[in-house]
């Protein structure tokens, strides 16, 4: 073969290596600002969801403020309007990472309502043993929490969220959610 065929084959192949790979490898790796809460220094978690990342989007101040409260290194794994879209109240979660796996979780369960709120939060690790759960109970007019655990990976993964508001001091629970408090395969 001439020098100048192998020139064109090696150009030729370049650019396509160009065209194909490129644009897979710059849409896998997001860039730090795409990861971060519009108007906030808090990053979204990898695997936050697009709810989340609207909800976050809308209240950039409570997402702020609630990630505070947790404190360093946490990133907002999960927002939601609870019980449903009328929003009495809403759930924040954030998970901490090394390179290990996960090596924390906190959540924070904000009041939406005019008032004070008969409010449960109670966080545990992906154990079997009640008492390793950490809760905050009582009469809030902003915010139930923060509570945090924090450990190894198999400690914290698959760790759950109680949120519970009730309806005055002795009424029915107008909210009553468990959900994942990290992600949970």
């Amino acid at each position: 073969m001439s020098r100048a065929l192998i020139r064109g084959l090696a150009a030729g192949a370049a650019l396509l290596a160009t065209a194909f790979a490129t644009p897979a490898a710059t849409a896998a790796t997001p860039t730090a600002d795409a990861l971060k809460v519009p108007g906030t220094t808090v990053q979204f978690a990898a695997n936050a969801s697009a709810q989340t990342k609207a909800i976050a989007a809308k209240k950039p101040n409570a997402v702020q403020a609630t990630a505070t409260l947790c404190g360093s290194g946490y990133t907002l794994f999960n927002a939601e309007r609870l019980p449903d879209s009328r929003r009495y109240g809403t759930l924040f979660t954030y998970t901490k990472s090394n390179s290990q796996g996960f090596s924390g979780a906190c959540a924070v369960f904000d009041n939406n309502m005019p008032g004070g709120m008969k409010m449960k939060l109670k966080l545990c690790p992906n154990r079997t043993d009640a008492s390793l759960c950490k809760t905050d109970q009582g009469l809030f007019t902003n915010y139930a929490g923060p509570v945090k655990i924090e450990g190894d990976h198999s400690y914290v993964f698959c760790s759950k969220v109680t949120a519970i508001m009730w309806d005055g001091i002795a009424g029915p629970a107008i909210i009553d959610a468990v959900r994942d408090a990290t992600p949970c395969d």
